[in-house]
C-alpha cells in the first residue's frame, strides 16, 4: 500500500463518516482511526516487508461500477438468496448490484449507469478498497 492509496482511505474515512478502519495485508497491518476532530493515526503493527507487485491486467474495453467504500463484497442479500446481478444482466442507474458490509452495517450499491453486465470482477466474500473495479458494464 502506498502513500496516495493512504490518503484516499483517509479521505473516504472522512466522507463516510468512518472513525476506524484496520487493514492486514501480506507483510503489513495499517490501522486509521480517528479521535475526536483529529487526523487519523497511523500505528504499523510489523515491519514492512517488500511490495509485490500485482500482475499488470489487460485493458478491457467498457465502464467500471466501483466500490464507493472500504468493505467487504457481497453478490447477494444473504447466502440462500441469489444474487443480485450476473453477467449478461441489463442494469439502470436505480438497479442494485450488490452489497458492501463495512462495520458490521450492510450497504446496497446501485450501478450507477446503464448497460449491461459484462463481468464481474470480485469474488463473493473479498474485501475491496474506495475505487475498486467491481464489475464491467458493456
Amino acid at each position: 500500500m502506498d502513500h496516495k492509496q493512504i490518503e484516499k482511505l483517509m479521505v473516504a474515512m472522512g466522507r463516510h463518516k468512518m472513525r476506524r478502519v484496520v487493514i492486514k495485508e501480506e507483510g503489513l497491518e495499517l490501522e486509521l482511526e480517528k479521535e475526536g476532530g483529529a487526523s487519523p493515526v497511523f500505528a504499523p503493527a510489523m515491519e514492512p516487508q517488500e511490495a509485490v507487485e500485482p500482475p499488470k491486467e489487460k485493458k478491457k474495453d467498457g465502464r467500471y461500477i466501483t466500490s464507493p467504500m472500504v468493505g467487504t463484497f457481497y453478490s447477494a442479500s444473504s447466502p440462500e438468496n441469489g444474487s443480485f446481478v450476473k453477467a449478461g444482466d441489463q442494469v439502470d442507474e436505480e438497479t442494485v448490484v450488490c452489497i458492501l458490509e463495512a462495520m458490521k452495517v450492510m450497504n446496497e450499491v446501485k450501478a450507477g449507469l446503464k448497460g449491461k453486465i459484462a463481468e464481474i470482477l470480485v469474488k463473493n466474500g473479498d474485501p475491496v478498497e474506495f475505487g475498486t473495479k467491481i464489475f464491467r458494464v458493456a
